[in-house]
């Protein structure tokens, strides 16, 4: 609650790493890897910080044959399918290589969602651990191109969508035709449910039932980047 606001309503993942390396007295990794921050053979934290409507990147996925198995899955639910499942287990061994790489017993999520109405919320939950280290399954989950979209007279290209079959909503949206992309939409999922409401302005916290969460008001006072750069530079 205490960190810089800045003038463009957002607050930057690399600061949100920092902060959490520094709470848990861990490694800020400047990697691609799944984990940001990391308790070498211990814990590892996935950092995210975004507005609340903001899509999450998961990172870009690039699958082996991609071209080949995107013309053949284009017009075949079986083949569309087979590559929705190569995308599920990308995401499981991008998770499994960091477990592997940094000896970590278990992977935690540390997330920062920030809201309209001048409010956040931050939590944390275990995403997966060494007796269980894939966080999808497969079977969860069916996969189909979406629709072609006319933009200002520019055609968007087509991105594969993933849909929880318990759910019934959209997870995921792989953009292989571009630049990769692999959005995961279905984090929204993750979000904790409090008693109450945060209101703007309010000096009170909202803690959900297993205390894990927290929802608070952004202080109302934001930092301009010139101002901040100025006054950094009279600083000896």
């Amino acid at each position: 609650m205490k960190i810089p606001f800045f003038q463009d309503d957002s607050i930057p993942g690399k600061i949100m790493e920092k902060i959490i390396s520094i709470v848990r007295n861990g490694e800020q990794l400047v990697t691609y890897d799944y984990v940001d921050v990391c308790i070498h053979n211990d814990v590892g934290w996935s950092v995210k910080s975004t507005k609340e409507n903001t899509p999450l990147t998961w990172k870009r996925a690039k699958i082996p044959n991609s071209a080949s198995l995107i013309l053949e899955s284009e017009n075949d639910p079986v083949h569309c399918q087979k590559l929705g499942d190569l995308i599920i287990s990308f995401c499981n061994n991008h998770i499994t290589e960091s477990m592997n790489k940094y000896n970590l017993n278990s992977v935690g999520y540390s997330r920062l969602v920030l809201y309209k109405n001048n409010t956040a919320i931050y939590f944390e939950r275990e995403l997966c651990n060494s007796k269980n280290s894939n966080l999808f399954n497969a079977i969860d989950y069916t996969w189909k191109w979406s629709k072609a979209k006319n933009t200002k007279g520019k055609e968007q290209l087509t991105a594969l969508h993933g849909t929880n079959k318990k759910t019934n909503k959209k997870e995921f949206a792989w953009h292989g035709k571009g630049e990769n992309q692999l959005h995961f939409t279905g984090e929204k999922e993750w979000w904790p449910k409090f008693p109450k409401e945060i209101t703007s302005n309010s000096t009170e916290c909202i803690f959900s039932a297993d205390n894990h969460a927290i929802a608070f008001s952004l202080p109302s006072e934001k930092v301009d980047w010139v101002k901040l750069v100025a006054f950094l530079t009279t600083v000896s």
